[in-house]
């Protein structure tokens, strides 16, 4: 699928299928003027993506990134990408493509700015000021009309470019997930006095019931890890998508591409008994957030998954005073290990107008029970003394 749009103001407008046509240094030099900037949004993890075969267009992502120039300068940009399916983007529109079928129409292809595989909130328009940024959403626009797609998904922007979307003619969905936040904690110790009762001594069950099986961790750097450990992790991971009857996203070259070129974020968790790796957990971060992002066993370890999904990477945040926890999509159970909910966005546009009409009407009811949904969340807050609630 090609789409197509006009210059925009004085910018020249690209749209590019490989960010080799960009380059790191000028994608990299835009993206650290960004206020929202994670390593997801990195040329080095989206070409990696692109490279590995796992987000390409014969995996059904077809790179369309919209770039706007001043001269020789990157002015702006957005990762886009036209689909022929809605696997690996964590905002459900499945019901939405069943109805475009069942009334004999096409739901694809569709336009996504999204990281592919990737539920954490970030900039999905990167740009080096207001000004730019307004083209890129005019741009946006016009390429979404001439291109004659069905519909325009903009997952976890962050609040305000949801907002400036929303301006732009994009209906807004909310969705809830679940983050921990570290005020400063001297030691995991000192996070767990902040607890109700019967949470803290919970967790201090599950850490004991691990230790009493003989379990040693290894924290891997990126850097420091091995083939083998990439190996094993890839194992663990598979064996989880395995259990769950469905297919990886994300392959060995992938996982071995990241941590040989933005090491700097990558953190392997790797328990080990009796000497040998029994499961691991992939964790990315910066100096402000950690993001949870894969876990496997080959053994079956009562609350082994807390340990090495949770508990550990909690205890590197306190260690390395990381900021927040990102803990990923879903997850209620996250709240008993001090994880409070957090509203998340997306903006979408769709060309018919009377399935427009119906999905704006199906967002307000969705966006009153969202609402009520994390008052209830909030009603259970898990610390001793109620903080970090979300509001409406």
């Amino acid at each position: 699928m090609k789409i197509y749009c006009e210059t925009i103001l004085n910018y020249r407008t690209q749209i590019i299928s490989s960010l080799t046509e960009v380059g790191q240094a000028a994608w990299d030099g835009l993206l650290a003027l960004q206020s929202d900037a994670n390593p997801f949004l990195s040329y080095a993890f989206l070409h990696a993506l692109h490279e590995t075969g796992c987000a390409s267009i014969e995996s059904g992502w077809q790179p369309q990134f919209l770039t706007l120039w001043d001269g020789e300068e990157l002015a702006a940009a957005m990762p886009l990408y036209a689909k022929m399916h809605s696997y690996g983007e964590y905002v459900f529109d499945w019901a939405w493509a069943d109805a475009y079928q069942r009334h004999g129409l096409e739901y694809y292809p569709k336009l996504l700015s999204s990281i592919p595989f990737t539920p954490v909130t970030g900039t999905r328009l990167l740009a080096r000021d207001d000004s730019a940024r307004v083209a890129l959403i005019e741009t946006l626009c016009a390429v979404q009309v001439n291109s004659k797609v069905s519909s325009t998904h903009v997952l976890y922007p962050p609040e305000q470019q949801a907002s400036q979307l929303k301006e732009a003619g994009f209906m807004l969905r909310a969705g809830v997930q679940f983050h921990w936040i570290n005020p400063g904690y001297a030691s995991f110790d000192e996070f767990l006095d902040t607890l109700e009762r019967k949470k803290r001594k919970n967790i201090r069950a599950e850490r004991r019931k691990v230790a009493e099986q003989g379990i040693v961790f290894r924290q891997v750097q990126g850097a420091d890890a091995s083939a083998n450990d990439w190996q094993f992790f890839n194992r663990c991971y598979a064996h989880t998508y395995a259990a769950h009857h469905s297919t990886p996203y994300l392959n060995l070259a992938f996982f071995k591409r990241i941590g040989a070129t933005m090491p700097q974020h990558i953190l392997l968790i790797i328990a080990e008994k009796n000497g040998a790796p029994i499961a691991a957990s992939l964790v990315v971060h910066d100096n402000n957030t950690l993001y949870g992002r894969y876990w496997g066993a080959i053994e079956d370890v009562p609350c082994l998954h807390f340990e090495t999904a949770y508990y550990q990477p909690l205890e590197f945040c306190i260690a390395h005073r990381i900021g927040c926890f990102e803990g990923g999509a879903q997850g209620e159970h996250k709240m008993a290990r001090g994880f409070l909910p957090q509203k998340t966005w997306s903006a979408h546009w769709l060309a018919h107008p009377s399935f427009a009409d119906a999905i704006e009407r199906f967002l307000e009811r969705e966006s009153g029970g969202i609402a009520s949904y994390i008052d209830e969340l909030n009603d259970r807050n898990p610390f001793r003394t109620a903080t970090g609630t979300v509001n409406n």
